[in-house]
Order: C-alpha cells, then sequence, then structure tokens
C-alpha cells in the first residue's frame, strides 16, 4: 500500500491501521520526518515518478493507493479569491488525479488494484462558507465514482471516503482571506470527540465490506441521510447555518 500524507493526522492512523494487521505500508508526506519512506509533494509530477520507481523496486506493484494528502480552505462566495480556488484545486484535487494517473497503468497491467480518496462530508453535503472545499470534495467524489466504473473491468476497485469533522492537525494547512470560516470550522474540529484513529478503523471495516462510498462516521451519516431522505429539512439546516455565518461576519 502507498498512502499518502502519512506524517500526520489521518494518514498516519491509516498507516498505523494497516500496518497493524500486517500490510505493507510506503508511508509518504511532503516533507521527511519520523515514519516517512518516501518525500512525496503530491502537486510534483516528479516526485510521482519517484512513488511509482520506489513501488516498482520494493514490491512489483501495489494493492492500495490510498489518496490522503490534502489541506483545509475556505471562504464565503464573495470573499475567496480566485488564487485561494487555484491552491485547494491543485492540492486536493489535481494531487489525487496525478497520483492516479501514475499508478492506473500498473494496476491495469497487473489486473487488481484499489483506489481509496479521502474526500470529506463536505463532498456529500454543502455548508455555506465552504464554497471551494465542497466543490474540490464534490470532484473528488465524482473522480471516485468516475475511476470505479471505467476500471471495473480491469479489476480495480475505487472507493472514497467522507468523514465530518474529526480531531486532526488538518487546520495547521488551513488558508483563506475569510477569517471567520476557519474560526468556525476550526472549533467544530476542536470539539469533535471523533479521533482520526476511529475514522481509519472505519475506513478499513468499509474497503474490506467493499464499499464504494465509506461514510465512517455517524454525524457524517446522519447528515447524509437528512439530505437524501428530506430535501426541505436538509436545505432549512444549511441555510440556518449560512444566515447565522452571515450574521456573524457583519
Amino acid at each position: 500500500m502507498l498512502v499518502t500524507g502519512a506524517a500526520s493526522g489521518l494518514g498516519a492512523a491509516l498507516t498505523a491501521a494497516f500496518r497493524a494487521r500486517g500490510d505493507e505500508v510506503l508511508a509518504t508526506d511532503r516533507v521527511a520526518g519520523d515514519g516517512i519512506d518516501l518525500v512525496l509533494d503530491i502537486t510534483s509530477d516528479a516526485d510521482w515518478d519517484a512513488a511509482l520507481e520506489a513501488v516498482r523496486e520494493r514490491w512489483g506493484g501495489l494493492d492500495v493507493l490510498v489518496n490522503n494528502a490534502g489541506v483545509a480552505g475556505g471562504g464565503r462566495v464573495d470573499r475567496c479569491t480566485l488564487e485561494e480556488w487555484q491552491w485547494i484545486t491543485d492540492i486536493n484535487l489535481f494531487g489525487l488525479v496525478r497520483g492516479t494517473q501514475t499508478f492506473v497503468p500498473m494496476l491495469k497491467e497487473q489486473g487488481s488494484g484499489h483506489l481509496v480518496n479521502v474526500a470529506s462530508l463536505a463532498g456529500l453535503v454543502h455548508p455555506g462558507g465552504m464554497g471551494s472545499y465542497n466543490a474540490v470534495k464534490a470532484a473528488v467524489v465524482a473522480f471516485t465514482e468516475t475511476c470505479g466504473h471505467e476500471l471495473a473491468s480491469y479489476g480495480i476497485r475505487a472507493s472514497v471516503v467522507c468523514p465530518s469533522y474529526f480531531r486532526t492537525n488538518l487546520m495547521d494547512s488551513m488558508q483563506g482571506s475569510d477569517e471567520l470560516v476557519g474560526q468556525v470550522v476550526g472549533g467544530l474540529v476542536e470539539r469533535s470527540r471523533i479521533t482520526a484513529d476511529d475514522i481509519a478503523a472505519a475506513v478499513l471495516a468499509g474497503m474490506d465490506a467493499g464499499d464504494d462510498v465509506i461514510v465512517p462516521d455517524e454525524p457524517a451519516r446522519q447528515a447524509y441521510f437528512l439530505k437524501w431522505a428530506d430535501r426541505p429539512a436538509y436545505d432549512a439546516v444549511m441555510r440556518d447555518q449560512a444566515a447565522k455565518l452571515q450574521a456573524a461576519g457583519s
């Protein structure tokens, strides 16, 4: 297995969970550190080429590619700049597209493999103030589904992971000119009782069960079900949250 963003947060938890059950993991991150086997900046084509070569030399093939690395961002529609949109898109979407394009030829050749892309509940439900983050995570959901359909005949599976807020250091990467959104999201992360280890355990269970969409925690499942089961109620909740955000920022 290859895991991106493995130095901390969910990436570190996934790496530990995989290794605890006997899986071999190539742990990668954009900076070197304890427990990191390979430096991999997911925005670098050269780094992805080096990762492919490292996998060939180590194993000759790959069972699972976990595209986990990502950053936090967002902002209200009239506050989030195009530069901020470009930054988050290049990392959270194009980073995993680069990884997928790098390894799919190998997976096709071996006739097996599993792509696991970490998105967010924001890819399924779309709160106010998070337009850029919602959009790129929704794109990850759509891209993963497309991969699953397109690659099924080659024996390749694709799963997308959509957790809600859980305790992690993701907010360390938060960028954006709309500071109020950062404060609100940071508070939600800080108050969550869900840990990265909780999410990692649910991800492994979902992978083993063959789930295409892994919604790994109860708050995420409740929010997604509300949108599916009662769209007017879901819209009312989302618009109330957006109104409170606007009132706080006025």
